[in-house]
């Protein structure tokens, strides 16, 4: 395991740069640690310029070849992205299998993706990956085939067969993909005709998202500490204590410097994000480098907003979810923060405090309308009971005066004529 470092600190609010670097070589220990790596040998090398050829300085090749052949290393992971040149040339020079941070980020999702969205997307991105890898690197492929026909000709080399194969299978993934993305658009609609409000986890891998949504709604997600645990979105009811019953949505976890073709598949996967009333951003408040990893999931959102993903508003629909404060003492030991709430999803601390959060911050949302309603109508009555909440009423011979907070989706449907 290899941290190439050439910066000199992170500025999100960490203390020394040599943090940094530890916090970041930290992670990527984990991220092959989920795959079933076993890491012998990890060391941070600053670079001075990155090398075309080779990424690494000479010198820096050398002693690292030296390393891996003392503790009989097989696959060295470089925590950067490598050209299709870089990591020929590294696997040519050490003579073992060198893997960049894209191609093991799409490894670990490759292995978790449970559900046919998402193997579907990581399929769409590991593809992606690969025909950016058909360039000057697989020189094994530069061969020809035969040609067909009576003419015969020399046909395409491998390399151009490969890509052509690699393109259409692409095709055919953005088919099914969009068959997919419109099927979870009608389980939208559908849960708008029951609408209780959306509320979305998002944060940092590893920061206890699913542990926090087993501990709310009594769920059986997996939940395991490692990264990348969760892949595929996962949806729970959850009765607050006012009795306002919400949809609480579990998602993949962010990460720095996710790769490019990673952020394209699972565009789908964020759009849970974009239709959420409520955003919670669960951060685990214990880790050394806490800020940086709240900075990364703020990048990704606003990104996202930028783009018209999600609409610029969301930090005001945005609850701060500090977790893992079993770690530093209790949820007492953590400062007071506006807009945050302490947990621990392990101990159950602080949860009753972050649902009544999560009710005001969906009661803020409502709008009050008063309406009269026929006693005949016993159906419209009995429908603002239970998707609104009721705070006056008044009968007199002709129908009910109801005053009633709704959300704004609500409201537009039950005032639609016909």
């Amino acid at each position: 395991m290899i941290l190439p470092w050439e910066r000199p600190g992170r500025s999100h609010g960490i203390g020394d740069a040599s943090r940094a670097a530890e916090a970041r070589l930290a992670e990527a220990v984990g991220l092959a640690a989920s795959i079933g790596l076993v890491v012998v040998h990890s060391t941070i090398l600053p670079l001075r310029a990155r090398r075309p050829s080779t990424f690494l300085g000479e010198g820096q090749m050398a002693a690292e070849k030296l390393h891996l052949e003392e503790n009989g290393v097989s696959v060295v992971i470089i925590d950067a992205a490598l050209s299709p040149v870089q990591q020929r040339n590294l696997e040519r020079g050490w003579g073992v299998k060198v893997i960049d941070r894209t191609g093991l980020i799409l490894d670990i999702f490759g292995e978790r993706a449970a559900t046919r969205e998402g193997a579907l997307q990581v399929e769409l991105a590991h593809l992606d990956y690969q025909r950016s890898r058909l360039v000057r690197s697989w020189t094994h492929l530069e061969r020809q085939r035969g040609g067909f026909g009576f003419l015969g000709g020399p046909g395409e080399t491998q390399i151009e067969a490969d890509r052509r194969l690699i393109t259409d299978r692409l095709v055919r993934l953005k088919r099914e993909l969009d068959q997919v993305r419109r099927t979870r658009g009608l389980h939208r609609s559908a849960r708008k005709k029951v609408p209780f409000p959306v509320v979305a986890l998002v944060g940092y891998t590893n920061a206890g998202k699913s542990t926090l949504f087993n501990a709310l709604t009594g769920a059986g997600v997996h939940a395991q500490d490692q990264l990348f645990a969760t892949l595929d979105p996962t949806m729970r009811g959850l009765v607050l204590p006012s009795g306002r019953r919400i949809i609480l949505s579990d998602t993949v976890g962010f990460i720095s410097e996710l790769p490019t073709e990673l952020v394209a598949a699972f565009r789908a996967t964020l759009e849970e994000v974009a239709e959420a009333d409520v955003i919670l951003h669960v951060r685990d408040a214990a880790h050394p480098d806490s800020a940086a990893q709240r900075a990364d999931v703020l990048a990704v959102l606003e990104g996202m907003a930028r783009d018209g993903t999600l609409d610029e508003d969301f930090s005001g629909r945005t609850i701060e979810v500090l977790n893992k404060a079993d770690l530093l003492g209790g949820a007492w030991a953590l400062p007071q923060k506006p807009g945050a709430v302490a947990v621990s999803a392990i101990t159950g601390e602080g949860l009753d405090a972050l649902k009544a959060a999560l009710d005001a911050r969906i009661a803020a949302g409502l709008e009050q309308a008063e309406y009269a309603i026929d006693h005949n109508d016993g159906a419209r009555l009995a429908w603002l009971y239970a998707h609104g909440e009721v705070v006056g009423r008044e009968d007199d011979e002709q129908a009910a005066h109801v005053t009633v907070r709704l959300l704004p989706a609500d409201r537009a449907r039950f005032e639609r004529p016909g």
